[in-house]
């Protein structure tokens, strides 16, 4: 019944399942290794509905609503039976430290065996969580015609139980309606089972709550009342029209791309399935504050996703920059990453800290400006505990900013005190700047001190490394103050992982990821010629020299979609006015990467991170995260129609579109005048609406000869 979507890390959930089965011979219900089965279909999916057909013959049809699911087997002729594993979750495949693990749980049948409840409790996972409770309510459109618990030795779900030398193969004991377990003792469940002849097909709803039993129950009724799928699969094909996909509207007549149509809404679909409104189902504390989970993570999603929030979902935007200041609130620091109510992992920086900075340039309403800062404080001022995570021990991964000691006290992080130092000193540096942002209305006398070391990314920079005929790069330094350069390579990072010099990117494209100061980056990397020539190295094949692993399939460039720490830098040839290249570039990345099929993003979809960087190309716009800019593109539809901030419309239109051949700028208009800058504000047509125009064509236009992008962050120490 849960499961996140999209996500690179440790599996999180996979829990309250239900397996459909044709026969008991040689099953053991503790091994699922016994009784799991290939998919001989191909799978049918749609908004608010799945099907699919198993081995076994079972016919499968699911849909659901935001706490219940409603699952149809139609079974052929012979054996039907349901099990119901409360114990099962999703295991890791290569194990390590955020696996998880199943502390304990229970299931109570009603008489008959047509109602169930109970719960289950797992810990671990991608987050390294304390135990998460889930309490679930199950109930069949017709009496079993036997229904027993089982309980039995617990077992990891995904080891051959056979192979282990401590004794036989583990086997259950059915025959009761009730059972519990816990605390990592039994494995518990329910088998369920139908002898009429006349009966081929089985249905089943079940409820979810973090708080109750009684909750799920009442979920389960009030949210899905009818048996029939279809039923559920219509209200949530409503749903999802009336709050998502109606907020960008594009016409839909023979003349436009089907594909571009696809990817457009399954796009804005991807981006919706987290993080998670929990409201009203927060078990930890009560108050009248949203409750939001499963940020996985801020760091994935602040650079695009969170801005298009604002745009198109005011709303829920609001709820969700509310719940993650009250997490601060109640337990201490705002999250990076949070799934099972419980703060965890930190890949890099607070990156909740420009989150706020960008909700509050933007003036988002409803916000408590003054607790947020004091919470973005808490990330730029104190020293998060160390966790002693398996994944990092040398620093907390859980929450804050683990590195900041060396942060505050050298002015950088140290390549020898701590891991992933240069990405963390840029990330550090947008942190600090976007505390200095809020600070500027709420704490004035803040305001140089943070944008001071907003600046301290460069004092991670060299300006005599070389690579590649190109001088200045982001280079490991010491805690002494020496750069180790020895054997250094900016375009190898040793695998981008945890323990590495930088996390999902190389130095080399590290070194382009300073949003709010370009101006300096521009003048570090040798003034606009030379920061031109090496945008252009980047985006060359072959010029790869790290394996990139799964993000990386077919990407033989240094820069690397996949991850977003490259997300901005196609865009960034407007900082020097050449705003034609920052179209090509990103052009070339969509029709390459994204693909209205299996694998239709370079690698995982990062909860949506991905999907909402091509809607941000499709609708000709690029937003400056942290700052109230959108970096102006080219649109992939000839008229749009975007609901923003609740009520108001901005029309985005292009004439002489042609996505083949003819989609370069010749001329743009805001709100009906002619602009020269490849720039507008927020201010301009995303709060009371407005329009765009643009004159396309086929030639690369040199039409943005006004004001560069700014740099509000501009300072060299």
């Amino acid at each position: 019944m849960m499961h996140e979507s999209g996500t690179g890390g440790a599996p999180k959930y996979g829990i309250v399942p239900q397996m459909p089965l044709t026969t008991l011979d040689g099953v053991n219900v503790l091994d699922n290794t016994t009784y799991w089965q290939s998919r001989v279909v191909n799978d049918t999916a749609s908004v608010g509905y799945y099907a699919t057909k198993l081995e076994s013959g079972v016919g499968i049809s699911l849909s659901a609503s935001r706490h219940a699911g409603i699952m149809q087997y139609d079974f052929p002729a012979g054996e039907k039976h349901v099990l119901v594993d409360i114990s099962h979750y999703l295991p890791s495949e290569n194990g390590g430290s955020n696996v998880q693990f199943y502390i304990g749980g229970a299931i109570d049948l009603q008489p008959g065996g047509k109602l169930y409840t109970g719960y289950t409790s797992i810990g671990g996972g991608f987050s390294e969580s304390a135990p998460i409770t889930v309490y679930f309510c199950g109930e069949f459109d017709q009496p079993p015609d036997q229904a027993n618990t089982f309980s039995g030795r617990l077992t990891d779900p995904i080891q051959r139980y056979h192979t282990w030398s401590d004794g036989p193969v583990p086997q259950a004991t059915f025959g009761n309606l009730s059972e519990v377990a816990g605390p990592l003792n039994n494995r518990v469940g329910a088998l369920f089972t139908w002898s009429n002849a006349s009966v081929s097909t089985v249905k089943s709803k079940v409820g979810i709550s973090m708080i109750s039993a009684d909750m799920a129950c009442n979920f389960k009724n009030e949210e899905i009342p009818s048996w029939n799928v279809n039923d559920t699969v219509t209200a949530a094909v409503q749903e999802w029209n009336q709050d998502v996909f109606s907020k960008i509207r594009v016409p839909t007549d023979s003349f436009q791309n089907r594909t571009n149509l696809v990817l457009l809404y399954s796009s804005l679909y991807f981006m919706h399935l987290m993080p998670s409104d929990r409201s009203g189902e927060n078990p930890l504390w009560s108050n009248d504050e949203p409750s939001w989970d499963d940020f996985y993570t801020l760091w994935d999603i602040f650079r695009c996703t969170t801005s298009l929030y604002h745009l198109i979902q005011p709303e829920y935007y609001q709820s969700m920059v509310r719940s993650i200041i009250d997490i601060w609130r109640w337990e201490g620091y705002m999250p990076d990453g949070r799934s099972g109510n419980y703060n965890g992992l930190v890949q890099g920086g607070s990156n909740a800290d420009n989150v706020l900075a960008d909700a509050y340039v933007k003036n988002l309403p409803g916000i408590n400006w003054t607790q947020a800062y004091q919470a973005m404080l808490k990330d730029a001022e104190v020293i998060p505990y160390n966790t002693f995570s398996f994944t990092d021990p040398t620093a907390s991964v859980k929450e804050g900013r683990g590195a900041l000691g060396d942060w505050k006290n050298l002015g950088y992080v140290s390549a020898d005190g701590n891991t992933r130092a240069l990405s963390r000193s840029v990330e550090y540096a947008l942190n600090d700047f976007s505390v200095y942002q809020v600070a500027k209305g709420v704490a004035p006398n803040d305001t140089q001190k943070y944008l001071q070391r907003s600046a301290q990314w460069q004092n991670t920079w060299s300006h005599n490394m070389t690579h590649r005929n190109f001088t200045g790069f982001l280079a490991p330094r010491l805690s002494t103050g020496e750069f180790n350069l020895s054997d250094y390579n900016p375009a190898l990072c040793g695998g981008c992982e945890w323990s590495s010099i930088t996390y999902e990117g190389t130095p080399f494209e590290y070194s382009f990821t300073v949003p709010h100061d370009m101006e300096s980056l521009i003048q570090f990397m040798g003034g606009s010629s030379e920061f031109e020539r090496r945008l252009d190295y980047i985006f060359m094949p072959n010029t790869s020299e790290q394996n990139l692993g799964a993000n990386g399939g077919g990407i033989t460039t240094l820069m690397n979609i996949g991850n977003e720490p490259d997300f901005a830098t196609p865009y960034e040839y407007n900082y020097i006015s050449k705003q034609y290249k920052s179209v090509q570039r990103a052009r070339e990345l969509a029709n390459q990467y994204f693909h209205d099929a299996n694998y239709g993003v370079p690698g995982n979809s990062d909860a949506g991170a991905l999907n909402s960087w091509l809607i941000w190309q499709m609708l000709g716009l690029y937003p400056v995260v942290t700052q109230p800019v959108y970096l102006i593109q080219s649109p992939w539809f000839d008229d749009i129609n975007m609901t923003i901030n609740g009520n108001a419309t901005l029309r985005i239109t292009a004439t002489g579109l042609d996505n083949t051949n003819s989609y370069y700028v010749q001329s743009a208009k805001v709100n009906g005048k002619q602009t020269d800058q490849n720039w507008l504000l927020h201010d301009d047509v995303m709060v009371n609406g407005g329009t765009i125009e643009f004159e396309l064509g086929s030639q690369q236009t040199r039409w943005d000869t006004g004001a560069a992008p700014p740099s509000p962050g501009h300072l060299v120490l």
